[in-house]
C-alpha cells in the first residue's frame, strides 16, 4: 500500500481539471495521500496546456517555479504540451518524467517516478489514443479538497480540424464515454456531496455514444440529485433544436454558456475552417437568449490571425459590439507547428499581422469585453439570485457571477450551501455585493 503524498497543479481547460481530478482520485484509492503543492509532496504532477504559444510559456514558467519551491519533490509533467513537446519539457532541470495523453492515466508510472530514477518518456502519437481514457470510475477530487463543484469528463478529442488548432494532434479524434458510465460517475459525485457538476470535453456538444447524443445525455442527467449542471464549452453549430429544448426546460442546467467565436469576419472564419458564419453565430446566441432570457453567453475571440486585415477586425468589433454577450476571452493568434496555419505561414500563403497591430486590436477587444461584463453584472443589481457558496461567504450565481455577502449572525460558514440573496451593488473585480434572504 502506497503512503506517499501527491499534489497536482493544473493549467489550461476544464477538461484538464477533470482529468487531474480523476488521476488524483485513482491515486488516493491506491493509497496515496493528496496534499497541496506546498505541503511536502513526494510527487508533484503538473498538467499542461498547449493551446497557444503563450500557454506553453506559462507552463514552462510554472514548472520552473514549482521546482524552485519544491527542490526535493519528484515532478511528473503531463497533458497536451507533454504530448506535443516531450523533449522540451524533459529538458527542464528538475523534471523527472513526461507522460503523454495516454500514459498519464497509467497510475503505476507515478509510483515509479516517486521512488526515483529519471523516466522522461516520449509521448505516444495522439492517433494511437483510440479509447477515451480515464484513470478511475469517478472524476471527483479527493476527500478534503472541497465538495462544491466537480468536473466530469464526458468526451475527448476533436474532429473539426480547425486550421490553427493543435488539439487533434494532442488528443486525437472525437470519442465519448459510455452514457452508463457518465451517469454512474455523476451519481457518485452527487453522493459525495457535490452540488454542481461541470460537463467537460474538448468538443462537449459532439458527445455521442451507444446511440445517445448530447441532448439525450442531458435529459438523462436530469435524474442526478445535484443543484446545478454546467456545460463547460460548446461549439456554436451544436445548438440544435433538441439541445435548445432541453436547456430551456431543464431544472438543473444553468443559464451559462461559452460559445467560441474566434472571429466575426466571414473571410477569416473560412480561413480558420470554422463551421459557421458570423450570422450563424448570431443566430445561436439569440436562440439561447430566446429560450433562457438573461442567460450568460461568453465567447473566445482571436486577434491577429495571419491575413486578418483591418476591415476584418472592424467587422469583428462591430459584430461583437451588437451581440448580447456577457464576457470575452481575448487571445492573440499563435501559429502552431504541425497545423494547417503553420504550413500556410511557412509557405507564405498567409502573412503574419504586425505584433504592434495585434496588440492594439487585442486591447480594443479586451476593453469591449470588460464593458460587456460590467453591463451584465450591473443588470443583476436589485435582483434575487441563488448563490452556491464555495468558500467563506463568497460564491456564484447560476450565470457564474461572483457574489459576496456579509457573514450571518454567529459567523456560520456558508460553503456548500445554495442560498437566496438580494444583490445590492457592484464592487471591484465585478464582484456583486448582496445580503442573505431568509
Amino acid at each position: 500500500m502506497c503512503n506517499k503524498k501527491v499534489a497536482a497543479v493544473t493549467l489550461g481547460c476544464k477538461l484538464n481539471y477533470a482529468e487531474s481530478s480523476s488521476i488524483l482520485q485513482g491515486l488516493v484509492e491506491g493509497g496515496w495521500v493528496a496534499c497541496g503543492p506546498e505541503e511536502g509532496a513526494d510527487l508533484l504532477i503538473v498538467h499542461t496546456c498547449a493551446v497557444t504559444g503563450q500557454a506553453e510559456q506559462k507552463c514552462r514558467q510554472k514548472i520552473r517555479q514549482l521546482i524552485r519551491r519544491n527542490p526535493e519533490c519528484r515532478v511528473a509533467v503531463i497533458g497536451c504540451y507533454a504530448q506535443l513537446s516531450p523533449e522540451v519539457l524533459g529538458g527542464i532541470e528538475g523534471v523527472d518524467a513526461v507522460f503523454g495523453n495516454k500514459e498519464k492515466f497509467d497510475l503505476d508510472r507515478y509510483l515509479a517516478v516517486a521512488k526515483g530514477g529519471r523516466s522522461a518518456l516520449p509521448a505516444v502519437a495522439a492517433g494511437s489514443v483510440s479509447r477515451l481514457q480515464t484513470a478511475s470510475p469517478g472524476c471527483s477530487p479527493p476527500a478534503g479538497s472541497g465538495r462544491t463543484r466537480a468536473f466530469l469528463k464526458i468526451q475527448d478529442g476533436c474532429d473539426y480540424l480547425c486550421a490553427y488548432c493543435t488539439i487533434p494532434l494532442a488528443r486525437g479524434r472525437s470519442r465519448s464515454i459510455e452514457p452508463e458510465d457518465v451517469l454512474r460517475q455523476a451519481h457518485r459525485l452527487a453522493g459525495s456531496g457535490y452540488r454542481e457538476i461541470v460537463l467537460s470535453g474538448v468538443n462537449t456538444g459532439d458527445y455521442r455514444s451507444g446511440g445517445v447524443d448530447f441532448p439525450a445525455l442531458l435529459r438523462m442527467l436530469e435524474e442526478v440529485p445535484v443543484s446545478r449542471i454546467r456545460i463547460s464549452s460548446l461549439e456554436p453549430d451544436m445548438l440544435s433544436p433538441a439541445f435548445l429544448q432541453v436547456v430551456g426546460s431543464s431544472a438543473r442546467i444553468v443559464p451559462h454558456f461559452h460559445l467560441p467565436l474566434q472571429s466575426g469576419s466571414d473571410p477569416v472564419l473560412r480561413a480558420m475552417r470554422r463551421r459557421y458564419t458570423a450570422e450563424g453565430y448570431r443566430r445561436a446566441v439569440h436562440a439561447l437568449r430566446e429560450v433562457l432570457p438573461g442567460c450568460a453567453v461568453g465567447a473566445d475571440v482571436m486577434v491577429g490571425y495571419p491575413g486578418e486585415e483591418e476591415e476584418d477586425f472592424q467587422a469583428m468589433y462591430g459584430f461583437i459590439e451588437q451581440l448580447p454577450l456577457s464576457y470575452l476571452h481575448v487571445f492573440s493568434c499563435s501559429v502552431r507547428p504541425g497545423t494547417l496555419l503553420g504550413r500556410q505561414v511557412a509557405g507564405g500563403e498567409r502573412l503574419r499581422v504586425n505584433p504592434k497591430e495585434t496588440a492594439r486590436r487585442s486591447a480594443l477587444l479586451v476593453e469591449l469585453g470588460e464593458r460587456k461584463a460590467r453591463e451584465f453584472a450591473l443588470s443583476r443589481i436589485g435582483s434575487r439570485q441563488m448563490v452556491l457558496f464555495e468558500e467563506g461567504y463568497g460564491g456564484y450565481t447560476p450565470e457564474y457571477l461572483r457574489v459576496v455577502v456579509e457573514p450571518p449572525d454567529g459567523g456560520e460558514p456558508l460553503a456548500g450551501k445554495e442560498l437566496p440573496v438580494h444583490v445590492e451593488g457592484l464592487g471591484e473585480g465585478l464582484q456583486l455585493h448582496a445580503r442573505l434572504l431568509s
